[in-house]
């Protein structure tokens, strides 16, 4: 991805990845519009960032999602780079009763908001052989039992980018995926976990990542659970949920 001249959308900018990618993009000469539910977090980000402009949406609304991609396409024609950022994370109960408006939300959140964003702007971005970039989460290829939700969602972005990427191959339109491992934002309240990767380490690596021809931008930390799966991986899942939930516990007590 050549990192200067970019005009970039970015959902979900107003804090955690989404925030701290647009500004390292806005610093490297990009034109960067954010968008996301809370006002105050992207009048926050603006306010900090001078020629970062920003948009309410909320990407759980089928017609949030339509106004606003009808205006991006006409306030910004040189639109060619959507970052699918925005995502929500609740711990969920799949060995019980799931909560239905968990399950809901997540859902049109995390999988049909990024389908049917990319979906009202393909048509520009293919006009100007742009790049579409979607955040999963190594979560989509070891899920973690306790967000079993989320995790889901993740995988299933995960195989619509490998639909969408060979669909798009010859229409000069790269589709990239992001993969973070654990980092510090607020998911699950991770900005004080020890455990977790600092912000501002996963958007250097992440960056870096992004200046090469790979379609999965991933940082040194998400390559052992992007490579898990396959007919053993059901003992690293079990590992990696047994080490969290012990984890969970010793944070909680």
């Amino acid at each position: 991805m050549n990192f200067t001249g970019n005009t970039i959308f970015i959902t979900g900018g107003g804090s955690g990845i989404g925030r701290a990618l647009a500004e390292e993009l806005h610093k490297r000469g990009n034109k960067v519009i954010i968008s996301g539910r809370r006002k105050s977090h992207l009048n926050s980000v603006t306010k900090a960032n001078p020629g970062i402009e920003a948009i309410e949406l909320d990407i759980a609304d089928p017609d949030s999602i339509k106004v606003v991609a009808k205006k991006l396409v006409a306030e910004h024609p040189d639109l060619n780079v959507l970052i699918n950022n925005a995502g929500i994370m609740e711990p969920d109960q799949a060995a019980g009763i799931v909560d239905d408006e968990l399950l809901v939300s997540t859902v049109m959140t995390n999988l049909l908001g990024p389908i049917r964003l990319t979906s009202a702007l393909v048509d520009q971005l293919k006009s100007r052989r742009g790049v579409i970039v979607y955040n999963t989460s190594v979560l989509g290829f070891v899920p973690l039992a306790v967000t079993a939700v989320y995790s889901a969602t993740k995988a299933a972005l995960h195989s619509y980018v490998l639909s969408q990427r060979f669909l798009l191959r010859e229409r000069g339109v790269r589709v990239l995926e992001m993969a973070p491992p654990w980092v510090r934002t607020e998911l699950m309240n991770s900005q004080e976990a020890e455990q977790a990767m600092p912000l501002d380490q996963f958007i250097s690596e992440t960056v870096k990542v992004l200046g090469t021809d790979a379609d999965e931008i991933l940082v040194e930390a998400a390559k052992p659970l992007r490579a898990n799966p396959g007919p053993e991986e059901h003992a690293l899942v079990n590992g990696f949920n047994q080490q969290m939930l012990r984890l969970f516990t010793t944070n909680q007590a």
